[in-house]
């Protein structure tokens, strides 16, 4: 054997070393067609999570029409470009480095859209831009509603990554933060349309002055979902909600919005999900967990569940980790360790229901978080209804079934209270597990229990301040 061909073999061999190495150190593994597969711990058994492999093709929208400046609209150049990369069987549509002032963006399966550094999208709140409706939920209830800024239905492989920023124009939605009556009125007819299960068909609620505010990222019904490195700027709803979806990993985000229901990241009746190494600075609960709102989500039934946040940090927000308040489909196995909340939240670890959800919320784990303050480290509310409390009857009361809520290494500079659990007393909730749990100074009470049954508590230190 010749010394040039020894030389290329022993390149070869090390390419594949090196490639090897990096797949195990992200605990990736190929897999057979065109995804690779990564291996989550958790406390509960937890399938690999599929990670399409994107064919090699970029597609820049400029190819497509597209202008930057920020003040021509992009809508159909973005269109044209995901509708090619799609046909040609999956890709990359590429925003480059500028402003790019479009409309909805609407996926098809295979496409990444990816957001060069300094590329921005410029989301035009003129809210006809966002007809005709589409299949969408509010607050657990699925109605037609303005477009999502990004949506996708019903995709398989659908990704966002690169090092852009998501920046929606706010001044409307702003506006749109307030509920007068005629907002309030259009929950009411949502509500009771899906509570007498009124086809979703017939619930259209993008009109007159209903005022429901569409989300930024809404996936609905989709597999195999990617976002990766991009930074968002404001949000009209919720800004990243994954609605029964199979599969994905949230990482690298950058989110920061703060206005009226400005949820970081919402899991709706979605499975097998990874979230790592984001940052969260929210106008309302950073990372929740929900399955849906009593009758509409009883006829889904579809549970919520496999879900791991790791390594994020939480500059603002209400809830560092909020399980509810729809929770109808059930909740179970989700997993949130090494994440700290530096600054100020309300709870650290919210279960939130009420006796018109029924469904489940078990085995729900926190470990390893540091925080600042916080009202409550741990809260467990089971008749939490805001708004919906004098604004709609309770068309048939289930109760949540409670079991398994464990808490475990957790580390907190000051709290009003350590934990206060509030079961109902028709179904208590049991198994609650608080280890390890250590505050600098409880400012009003240390704990309140009512309804629960078998609360764990060891190694528990605090510093009560005198009243």
């Amino acid at each position: 054997m010749n010394t040039h061909l020894l030389k290329c073999m022993a390149g070869l061999f090390l390419c594949l070393l090196t490639i090897s190495s990096v797949l195990a150190s992200d605990n990736y593994k190929l897999e057979s067609g065109n995804y690779k597969t990564v291996k989550v711990k958790a406390p509960f058994p937890m399938q690999p999570i599929k990670v399409f492999i994107y064919p090699n093709k970029d597609f820049s929208i400029i190819d497509y029409g597209a202008k930057s400046g920020g003040e021509a609209d992009n809508t159909k150049a973005i269109a044209a470009a995901i509708d090619a990369c799609n046909k040609a069987g999956g890709g990359r549509v590429v925003v480059p480095s500028g402003i790019w002032l479009t409309g909805p963006i609407h996926f098809k399966s295979n496409v990444n859209l990816y957001l060069e550094e300094n590329a921005v999208v410029s989301f035009t709140d003129n809210p006809s831009d966002y007809l005709p409706a589409v299949m969408t939920s509010w607050e657990g209830l699925e109605c037609y509603n303005y477009s999502p800024l990004l949506y996708a239905f019903e995709c398989d492989n659908v990704a966002i990554t690169g090092k852009g920023t998501l920046q929606p124009k706010m001044d409307t939605w702003k506006v749109w933060f307030k509920r007068p009556q005629p907002h309030l009125e259009a929950l009411k007819e949502l509500y009771t349309k899906a509570s007498t299960d009124v086809p979703v068909i017939e619930r259209q609620m993008a009109v007159g002055e209903n005022h429901l505010r569409p989300h930024l990222i809404h996936f609905n019904r989709c597999k195999n979902v990617q976002l990766d490195g991009f930074r968002i700027r404001e949000s009209p709803f919720w800004t990243i909600h994954l609605y029964m979806c199979d599969g994905g990993i949230v990482r690298n985000l950058d989110v920061k919005a703060h206005g009226h229901n400005n949820d970081g990241i919402d899991f709706e009746m979605s499975r097998n999900f990874l979230v790592e190494d984001c940052s969260f600075d929210q106008g309302d609960d950073a990372v929740v967990i929900k399955a849906g709102r009593n009758q509409d989500a009883w006829r889904l039934n579809t549970p919520c569940e496999n879900i791991v946040i790791r390594n994020c940090q939480i500059l603002k927000g209400h809830t560092l980790l909020g399980i509810g308040s729809e929770i109808s489909g059930g909740i179970r196995n989700i997993y949130m360790h090494d994440c700290t909340s530096p600054n100020s939240v309300m709870r650290l670890f919210f279960v939130k229901t009420n006796h018109r959800r029924g469904g489940f919320i078990e085995n729900i784990y926190m470990e390893n978080v540091q925080a600042g303050t916080a009202l409550r480290v741990l809260e467990i509310d089971t008749e939490v209804l805001y708004q919906w409390k004098d604004l709609v009857p309770t068309y048939e009361e289930r109760i949540t079934r409670i079991d398994g809520i464990h808490m475990d290494r957790v580390t907190c500079e000051s709290a009003d209270a350590v934990y206060e659990l509030k079961g109902n007393a028709k179904l208590p909730v049991k198994n609650v597990t608080i280890e390890n749990v250590k505050v600098g100074e409880v400012k009003k009470f240390v704990k309140r229990i009512d309804n629960v049954e078998n609360v764990v508590e060891k190694n528990m230190t605090y510093n009560k301040k005198e009243e």
